[in-house]
């Protein structure tokens, strides 16, 4: 565990080197997307409620490392996104999980919340050559100014103290049942109701999921001490 956790770090820290900068490749992040159908395209889809938020402009408090292919399906089978989910992903990069969760889950729309607007453009046009164009939208927002209160699913891949920042926010805004997915990082004292470890193609990762309680412990509503704003 510890192995791989330097690993992850290793990898994060080499890509703050190049953040702002496309991924090698994001062919296998649309290769197995299919266009939408005549019956999707008639569904009226509404707009995503992070639009209505700005973002300020700042740095990212995460460097872009591409989730591979395997682990965002399993990120998405683990959170059981269905026909009829919205999906929002925190820190959305290329837009790859976004757009898998429309195209391959059936997942009604999926909005993704990425404050470097470089990859926001990367991201869109990914969904569009993916002919999902319609349901996977992008914002250029700052994730703890975005409303993604209307998510049925969550999926994240930040860091330990985003995760903790974060935290307080989700359970505020998130609706009860709503399913959150975070890639190699827990929340601390908010036990994960299941966690899968998923082989890669360079290491093991560890996937965490969370189902918003009808009753959220007082604690986990508190901001956590210590954590830079």
């Amino acid at each position: 565990m510890l192995r791989n956790y330097l690993l992850i770090l290793l990898t994060m820290i080499g890509a703050s080197a190049v953040i702002g900068c496309a991924p090698e490749s994001t062919q296998t992040a649309t290769a197995d997307s299919k266009p939408a159908t005549t019956e999707t395209a008639a569904e009226t889809v509404p707009e995503p409620v992070a639009q209505a938020t700005p973002t300020p402009p700042r740095s990212p408090d995460v460097p872009y490392v591409p989730t591979p292919d395997v682990v965002v399906e399993r990120m998405l089978k683990l959170a059981g996104v269905k026909k009829g989910d919205i999906h929002y992903d925190l820190g959305s990069g290329d837009g790859r999980i976004v757009i898998t969760a429309v195209s391959k889950f059936g997942a009604l729309r999926g909005t993704g919340v990425e404050i470097n607007p470089e990859l926001v453009t990367q991201a869109q046009e990914n969904a569009k050559k993916a002919g999902v164009g319609d349901r996977a939208k992008f914002v250029n927002q700052d994730l703890f100014q975005s409303d993604f209160s209307d998510a049925t699913v969550v999926t994240l891949y930040l860091l330990p103290r985003i995760n903790l920042k974060l935290r307080p926010q989700l359970l505020r805004q998130l609706k009860p049942g709503t399913r959150i997915v975070s890639h190699d990082f827990d929340m601390d004292d908010w036990k994960p109701d299941k966690v899968e470890v998923v082989q890669g193609p360079q290491r093991e990762h560890t996937l965490y999921l969370w189902v918003v309680p009808k009753k959220v412990p007082p604690e986990l509503l508190k901001e956590v001490p210590g954590i830079d704003n």
